[in-house]
């Protein structure tokens, strides 16, 4: 199959640090029963994401760069046949970092944490956290709270954060799309797949349409701005 050219519609992240904007698409996969390779190939081609951040991602999906070129990086939780996976059309500006998160009553959790643009201990750095935390509604708050710490000024917190009500995090806004993006038991409708950010403005969020998983696909468009300014955008 013919490689993916790298079309943006702004300019790439990584080249232009100091008025830098990123689409993100984040997604939740549903392992082995939802979305499949072809699914991920499929919106990547019709979103044309700087990032694209998947939940629940097995070793099937490693063949993505065959498919659309690229960079990739997946990362198993402990014990578990599916992690989190990122790729990017674009060389990261360092390898994702893997930060373990406080242990639920199943099985344990960590946290993808990815550098783009300037390196995140730099003046314009920015880092954005993959995240898939446990359904304990104060623990999942707790996890939040570590992934805090670890991201610099700049940041952002994006995925499926099994999260109901306000995630309480000091010092982030809540910018992701306000629709549901999960029915529980097809019963209950749920926004959990949502984005947290810190030093940064969003200038778009949106629900893309249900597809093969049991999540919808979230997209954000993000710009870098001075830490000031973006608390009040």
């Amino acid at each position: 199959m013919q490689r993916l050219p790298t079309i943006h519609a702004f300019p790439p992240f990584s080249r232009f640090p100091a008025t830098p904007m990123l689409k993100i698409v984040s997604w939740n996969l549903l392992r082995l029963t939802g979305a499949q390779l072809h699914d991920v190939t499929r919106l990547i081609e019709r979103e044309r994401p700087d990032l694209m951040l998947m939940q629940e991602a097995t070793k099937a999906i490693d063949a993505l760069p065959q498919r659309v070129g690229g960079h990739y990086h997946r990362t198993p939780l402990p014990g578990r046949i599916h992690g989190l996976a990122v790729w990017s059309p674009e060389k990261l500006a360092g390898e994702p970092v893997v930060l373990p998160l406080q242990p639920g009553a199943m099985f344990d959790r960590v946290c993808q944490i990815i550098p783009v643009g300037a390196p995140a201990g730099s003046r314009g750095g920015f880092s954005v956290a993959n995240v898939h935390l446990s359904h304990g509604q104060m623990l999942n708050r707790r996890q939040l709270r570590r992934i805090a710490k670890a991201l610099p000024p700049r940041g952002a917190v994006m995925g499926d954060y099994n999260l109901v009500g306000p995630a309480l995090l000091p010092g982030f806004r809540d910018v992701g799309p306000r629709e549901h993006t999960h029915v529980a038991a097809d019963m209950v409708p749920l926004r959990i797949d949502r984005c947290l950010v810190r030093g940064v403005a969003c200038l778009e969020a949106r629900a893309l349409m249900r597809e093969a998983s049991d999540h919808r696909p979230i997209a954000v468009r993000l710009m870098v701005t001075e830490l000031g300014h973006a608390a009040a955008a």
